[in-house]
């Protein structure tokens, strides 16, 4: 077969068994395992390309396939798919943080009864790992079915170690640490694709005020049903996070630069630079430099909000009242910074401006500041 390289005869020999599963890594295995020589400890083959990883599935019987999605063509649903007609083998995604959206959004694709992949990892992964996730499905049914109990219980923790490492045990929003990483990724991929990245942070007016008067708990249900009504506003690829406090982060993101691969979005087509603007143009360019999604998410957020009696949002009860008001700032990539640290001092320093103006607006970067609310 061309193209891709066999191990297991090696491997064989040395440190693994025939009984052991095969596996199938599509990609370059070289980017997503942090020790890339383990791999050759197990029978595992490489096919570098998605066609070459077809052929060699219809002529063999692997127990698992790994996908490295790191460098794949926006047509890595179709090949999913095709993967899925010619073999029965459990599928691992391997993404990169900032590939996460688009692996849940494949994981969670229906198609002739099962997924178009079974489950995902987010690199860099131990090749053990990567193995355990596998394993189950090629033992014997006897073997396996004495260990699915301990198998299962271990996968939990697991799981659960991951989640506690990158989520917010409150919201179950990203944490601080996974938008910091995501926004450092994204940016990076944005730089080599001419593309645009967008930071919201904002943070929940007068939180201390209910908390003092309602007590802890009510306040920590006002967090909770922000959370849930900014992720209801955001698109499925944006990611939203709660870093610190009462404060949360948003990251946007879309394909003006060109899809991901899975990705079903459609692309628009990238802004022209703005000119050098006069005096009486300047606000008109901090507008048009920013991407109206992320306005429009933003300002749709803000809406939400107002629609929500503080009797009914977050369990305050009968003797809620008033209207939660939301304070923010927006910062875009390449315009306003060019990593991660620019782009959070800028919204940052939005954030406060927008504070210090009275509260319950978002600015955008830009000299002089512009609320969302004044853009149509």
């Amino acid at each position: 077969m061309k193209n891709y390289n066999s191990f297991s005869d090696r491997d064989t020999r040395t440190s693994s068994s025939p009984d052991e599963p095969r596996i199938l890594l599509v990609g370059d295995v070289g980017k997503v395992f942090l020790d890339a020589g383990a791999v050759t400890q197990r029978r595992c083959e490489v096919c570098t390309t998605m066609p070459d990883a077809i052929d060699a599935a219809v002529k063999n019987n692997f127990a698992g396939i790994g996908i490295v999605m790191f460098g794949m063509s926006a047509k890595l649903s179709s090949a999913l798919k095709a993967l899925r007609d010619n073999c029965d083998a459990k599928i691992i995604l391997l993404a990169q943080m900032y590939e996460e959206p688009i692996a849940i959004r494949l994981v969670g694709s229906a198609y002739n009864g099962t997924s178009v992949a079974d489950d995902y990892l987010i690199c860099p992964v131990q090749p053990d790992r990567f193995y355990e996730s596998i394993i189950t499905r090629g033992r014997s049914t006897a073997e396996a079915g004495l260990s699915t109990t301990v198998d299962a219980t271990i996968e939990m923790k697991i799981k659960r170690l991951e989640r506690l490492a990158t989520e917010d045990d409150l919201t179950g929003l990203k944490n601080r640490r996974y938008i910091w990483e995501f926004s450092r990724q994204i940016i990076e991929h944005a730089k080599k694709e001419n593309g645009r990245v967008t930071l919201l942070v904002f943070d929940i007016d007068d939180l201390k005020h209910y908390n003092d008067l309602y007590g802890h708990l009510a306040g920590d249900e006002v967090l909770k049903q922000a959370a849930v009504l900014m992720q209801r506003c955001c698109r499925g690829h944006d990611v939203v996070g709660r870093i610190g406090g009462d404060e949360f982060a948003v990251v946007f993101w879309d394909s003006t630069w060109g899809r991901l691969p899975g990705a079903q979005v459609t692309a628009e087509p990238q802004a022209k630079p703005a000119a050098v603007p006069t005096k009486g143009a300047e606000r008109r360019s901090t507008r048009a430099d920013h991407p109206k999604e992320a306005i429009f998410i933003a300002k749709r957020f803000v809406r939400e909000l107002e629609k929500s009696e503080l009797s009914t949002f977050g369990g305050l009860g009968p003797g809620g009242k008033g209207v939660l008001t939301i304070s923010g700032g927006l910062a875009s990539f390449p315009r306003d910074g060019s990593t991660i640290q620019e782009l959070f001092q800028q919204a940052d320093k939005a954030l406060l401006d927008a504070k210090r103006s009275g509260k319950n607006r978002i600015y955008l970067v830009g000299k002089p500041q512009s609320d969302i609310a004044d853009i149509e």
